[in-house]
């Protein structure tokens, strides 16, 4: 039987217990991984500052809200989707950021990418570091934006949210290309995405590009053979396009030229104008995350119905 001298020992220990394990619980940490492999976090991050928008626009797609990214001005120029919300803070610009605002944000986290690798043991002294490989000859890119998004949900405890979208993507896709085949009855066109860089040159997306890897999921083959490069594309003269002889060319706005470009022989001597098979794309932006790989074959999948023969053919009755 226990007396109450015993009892007050026990109760003791217990208190004593627990003393010592509640520091095991505080200094818990969790695993994520990054480019550079696995690193520890004292816990899912809440206070984020992204410096690259590709990934700001990953954190964003996992419903988290950063406490600051670069040039806020131009990524709702050309990034756009999704919105950034009016309490992120800018932080400067991608390869220039400004120390002393990041670390007034108190950011738990900081997560860059390439164009600011050399940033990082400085950035370091400010919080945790992590750095995501986005855009790469070495690998594939829109595979690197898709594995990145699921590394990232890991930072911020969205794991199975992350797959809901990337699933719900899926279904998107297949979703488009059903309407494409029955708009091209089975026989989808080759194509070739570009942006015009003057109306005598243009930029290429070739087989390392979110333009093209967006196609593929559609069923959609390339209309030219391109080599892969860093970024996706390729610069050329609009003279080499004339080797597109059966092909659809796309071309994303903004492009503001069009009126110089329709006076050009040369323009007007290619094949696929001269077949009509040529249009606009509405702005999408071609270096974003996993789902930009889902608006971007939105845009392209509405080009193509317009040009599509049961779309003309129903315009001309």
């Amino acid at each position: 039987m226990l007396t109450r001298k015993k009892m007050t020992k026990l109760v003791q220990l217990l208190i004593a217990s627990v003393l010592l394990i509640t520091p095991l619980f505080s200094q818990a940490e969790i695993t994520v991984t990054d480019s550079q492999g696995n690193k520890q976090l004292a816990q899912y991050a809440q206070r984020i500052v992204v410096l690259n928008w590709d990934l700001a626009e990953q954190i964003l797609e996992l419903d988290v809200v950063p406490v600051g990214m670069p040039d806020i001005a131009g990524y709702r120029e050309w990034v756009s989707k999704p919105e950034v919300p009016a309490e992120v803070q800018d932080i400067g610009t991608r390869v220039e950021p400004n120390y002393e605002k990041i670390a007034s944000l108190k950011p738990d986290v900081i997560i860059i990418a390439s164009p600011q690798a050399d940033l990082q043991s400085k950035l370091e002294r400010i919080a945790p570091v992590l750095f995501y490989q986005t855009f790469s000859a070495s690998h594939d890119n829109a595979q690197a934006a898709l594995d990145n998004f699921r590394y990232l949900a890991g930072v911020v405890n969205k794991q199975e949210f992350a797959e809901r979208k990337i699933a719900a993507m899926t279904d998107k896709l297949d979703d488009l290309k059903q309407r494409l085949l029955l708009a091209y009855d089975g026989q989808l066109p080759k194509v070739a995405t570009m942006r015009f860089a003057s109306t005598t040159s243009v930029y290429l997306y070739g087989s390392n590009s979110m333009p093209q890897y967006a196609l593929k999921q559609l069923g959609i083959e390339p209309a030219l053979d391109l080599p892969v490069t860093q970024w996706g594309a390729v610069q050329k003269r609009i003279s080499d396009l004339h080797t597109i002889a059966d092909g659809t060319v796309l071309y994303f706005e903004p492009f503001n030229k069009k009126q110089a470009l329709s006076r050009s022989r040369l323009w007007q001597s290619m094949p696929f104008v001269r077949g009509n098979r040529v249009n606009s794309v509405a702005s999408s932006w071609s270096y974003g995350g996993a789902m930009s790989i889902q608006y971007t074959a939105e845009v392209l999948t509405e080009s193509l119905l317009a040009l599509a023969p049961k779309q003309n053919n129903t315009a001309s009755n």
